[in-house]
């Protein structure tokens, strides 16, 4: 009988709904029967410019962001709770994940979706509950209220979310950091972010950026700053921003970015764990975009640690500062030179054989 998994894939950015799409396909690939949720219209639509047809769980869940894609964390404790506690919103997305569940080997929630952690902790369904999330975003979450609430309550927060994640199946943690998959624990395994597969072993295409941005880059001014910036170094450039659809040289989607973004001279993206995986496999020097995002500000400091071949460049609001740190970073990374990988075609096969196996055997074994 061929494996049944049920993906739950969160649109609040991107890198989630990409790993969704690179996931079931390859699953598909290897026999398993996949269906896959998400949480917005927006997320929909862009799984299905990779032939993956998702539905909408509900609408009800969703981090806030403002136009300069700094996360608003008041308005997001506001949503969350408003989903926890108003018996329209997660009670009845439970009820419906509960009757979907009875025809599933695995339920992957990725990431953080409060129904399934609430599910993973009770019996009879935590059995079948799988946590997937990226080593930054755990760490963000558990130090969400440090600061801003007293001390035991942003401690009884984070040891809440720790007990909800042990209690389920299992959870398969990841970062562009890792090299190899690892068991770290029973049901816990640490895993290097999947990355699409390039077509080939990736050959510069001349003097060309690679630019991806998350739907919630939004500010016209930052769009123009970028232009300016990376056309001052002389640089062509693929842009690509759902918040930019509709502006003269961007595309709201690509479906072959990454493709684009290994054979580029530099990829241009905010710090999130795909953007940086891709560089790191196909040996591109990166310049992340940095706002206020718990997560991605986590990241661009462990990319320093790393040696990952980078510039910072952070959004203040001003088009022409901007542009001129920006040109100045690219210069910097390009005369830098790129990394060496020649092999990032089989580094990112393996990785996501990696998450196929992994996911197949928890399918397939006992609960």
């Amino acid at each position: 009988m061929k494996p049944r998994i049920l993906y739950l894939a969160t649109a609040d950015a991107r890198g989630h709904l990409m790993r969704a799409q690179l996931l079931s396909r390859a699953l598909i690939e290897r026999g398993a029967e996949v269906r896959v949720l998400t949480t917005s219209d927006e997320g929909a639509t862009f799984l299905g410019e990779f032939g993956i047809a998702a539905e909408v769980l509900s609408r009800h869940y969703a981090v806030q962001f403002d136009a300069q894609q700094n996360m608003q964390r008041a308005a997001t404790d506001r949503n969350v709770a408003r989903y926890l506690f108003d018996p329209r919103h997660m009670l009845r997305d439970i009820w419906r994940l509960r009757r979907l569940m009875a025809d599933v080997d695995l339920l992957v929630n990725d990431s953080f979706h409060p129904a399934l952690l609430v599910m993973g902790c009770l019996p009879g369904w935590r059995r079948k509950v799988v946590h997937v999330y990226g080593a930054s975003l755990r760490r963000a979450l558990q130090s969400n209220f440090h600061g801003r609430l007293p001390h035991w309550l942003a401690r009884a927060f984070a040891a809440a979310i720790g007990f909800e994640l042990g209690r389920a199946r299992a959870r398969l943690q990841h970062d562009f950091a890792y090299a190899e998959a690892q068991c770290t624990a029973p049901g816990s395994f640490n895993l290097p972010t999947p990355v699409a597969l390039a077509a080939s072993a990736a050959t510069t295409q001349g003097a060309r950026a690679a630019v991806y941005l998350n739907p919630h880059f939004r500010d016209p001014q930052l769009a123009e700053g970028l232009e300016q910036g990376l056309a001052a170094t002389g640089l062509d450039s693929l842009r690509v921003g759902e918040g930019y659809a509709g502006r003269p040289g961007w595309l709201a989607r690509d479906p072959q970015w990454v493709e684009a973004a290994a054979r580029s001279a530099l990829i241009v993206s905010a710090p999130g764990m795909a953007a940086l995986s891709v560089a790191q496999v196909y040996g591109r020097p990166i310049l992340l975009l940095v706002t206020d995002q718990p997560e991605q500000l986590g990241n661009a400091q462990r990319a320093a640690e790393l040696g990952l071949v980078h510039e910072v460049v952070s959004w203040q609001g001003d088009a022409e500062a901007f542009a001129s740190q920006l040109a100045a970073a690219a210069r910097r990374l390009l005369a830098a030179g790129e990394g060496a990988a020649g092999d990032g075609p089989v580094r990112a096969r393996r990785r996501l054989e990696a998450w196929v196996d992994c996911l197949l055997e928890l399918a397939e074994a006992p609960s």
